[in-house]
């Protein structure tokens, strides 16, 4: 019986021990899992939106830890660790910028079956509803909302570029521009640490002097000026559907017609502008006109259009003339003539043309007189563009430089521009050559601007 009560002793006592070497064991240092803390320098890490890099101390009763970043926020949370093969080390926290609203990530930090989370929480970008503004020569506002997490402002870079603020709006304010070249400056907000630019851009002024080329005298002229459409006793609107020439994607329809609150032809601050756009229907729009004087056209003369032309793969604007009347069934294109006095296709930028067709000299065997340059602010700023029209030549110019020189051998075949000729603006989409290389539909809406249209002949 002593023998068997030793035993029994002997066995809980083993039993015992075994137990308490299992719970020395477990939680990586001591005192049972449930006993394993893990203190952290801060809890949270608070990054403004233009990021930056954050340390966290770690110490813990466990021999070790390592730390993770929970949900999908590896993106723009880099975490890297140093000192896990110890009881503390550091937790480093890298946030990159924010480019739009606030975010949150937390941070796991483990030691056995220890666990602690650090919270991080990134600030909103700061934000602006424009990022460039693009004013008349006249001088307006343009109102803006400003987003940020702190206080901000704004300067402007220019004298000619005010701004004021109401709470979350920025409003920005050109002064009018009574230089005829274009200006460009800049707004910066700031809010902290982030800043965001907003570029403004102002037209040139109007060119209200008329000036007459030696010789010459004004016999008509549109100074766009009066209104909000164009004169119907000065100017007759295209309505022709896409496909009507050169396989173009455009609807030419009249500025009077209201399309999605828009329209293809329209006078806004002493210009005409021309405008294409993609409505709701998901056709395209826009606007060809022709001045026919009374249909008397002009023969011979000096004629002149100030423009700017707008941006993007797909435009192609035109100032253009043909006669006035066509007798289409024997004599047709190009026998007729047609006198290209400017063209330009937004796939190849700032190069503009002036071509000649006729019978003698056409494109479809590419024997066609043309002349092209890039001028390289084409669609940024007004240039003039001009023909110098007779009956023994004929010569187109840019800003008074020459283009395109023709002289005449007063042939029906080589000269057919020996008769009366109309005038004609218009913004074409896509076709044989403005789509050459395909169109793209981001550009759209754009606008054609033609300050005025003046016709000159002989005294």
């Amino acid at each position: 019986m002593r023998i068997k009560q030793l035993l029994l002793i002997t066995l809980v006592s083993i039993l015992t021990l075994s137990s308490c070497g299992d719970d020395a064991d477990s939680g990586n240092g001591g005192g049972g899992s449930s006993s394993v803390t893990i203190n952290l320098s801060q809890t949270t890490v608070n990054s403004p939106a233009v990021g930056g890099t954050f340390s966290v101390n770690v110490k813990t009763t466990g021999n070790e830890w390592t730390a993770f970043v929970n949900d999908d926020a590896s993106s723009w949370l880099q975490l890297s660790i140093t000192g896990s093969a110890s009881n503390s080390g550091v937790a480093t926290v890298t946030v990159k910028p924010n480019t739009g609203a606030s975010r949150t990530a937390t941070i796991t930090v483990k030691s056995g079956t220890g666990r602690a989370t650090i919270t991080v929480v990134q600030s909103a970008a700061l934000q602006v509803s424009k990022k460039e503004i693009n004013s008349n020569s006249r001088g307006e506002s343009f109102n803006i909302d400003v987003t940020s997490s702190e206080e901000w402002q704004a300067t402007a870079s220019d004298s000619w570029i005010s701004t004021s603020v109401n709470g979350s709006q920025l409003t920005v304010t050109t002064a009018a521009n009574d230089s005829k070249a274009s200006r460009t400056g800049k707004v910066t907000v700031t809010a902290g640490a982030e800043s965001v630019d907003i570029s403004v851009y102002q037209e040139s002024a109007e060119d209200r002097e008329i000036v007459a080329p030696d010789g010459y005298a004004l016999v008509w002229h549109d100074e766009f000026n009066e209104g909000t459409q164009l004169s119907t006793a000065k100017w007759e609107w295209e309505n022709q559907n896409s496909g009507w020439v050169n396989n173009e994607l455009q609807n030419y329809r009249p500025g009077t017609q209201t399309i999605d609150g828009m329209h293809t032809t329209e006078i806004v601050d002493g210009r005409l502008n021309i405008n294409c756009f993609k409505a709701s229907d998901g056709k395209i729009y826009s606007g060809r006109i022709n001045a026919k004087n009374g249909g008397k056209g002009w023969q011979y003369g000096y004629i002149e259009a100030r423009m700017m032309l707008p941006k993007g793969k797909g435009t192609w604007p035109a100032f253009w003339m043909m006669p006035i009347t066509v007798d289409w069934a024997n004599e047709g294109w190009p026998k007729c003539g047609e006198i290209d006095i400017m063209e330009e296709v937004g796939c190849v930028p700032n190069e503009v043309s002036s071509s000649l067709h006729a019978e003698g000299h056409k494109h479809t065997n590419n024997t066609q007189v043309t002349k092209a340059r890039n001028i390289g602010t084409a669609e940024s700023e007004y240039h003039v563009y001009a023909l110098e029209w007779t009956k023994d030549y004929i010569k187109t110019y840019v800003d008074g430089n020459l283009l395109l020189s023709y002289t005449s051998d007063h042939t029906v075949r080589n000269y057919p521009y020996d008769k009366p000729f109309h005038i004609i603006l218009n913004l074409a989409w896509g076709g044989s050559w403005g789509g050459m290389y395909g169109v793209d539909n981001s550009a759209l809406p754009c606008t054609m601007k033609v300050d005025y249209v003046r016709v000159f002949q002989k005294k």
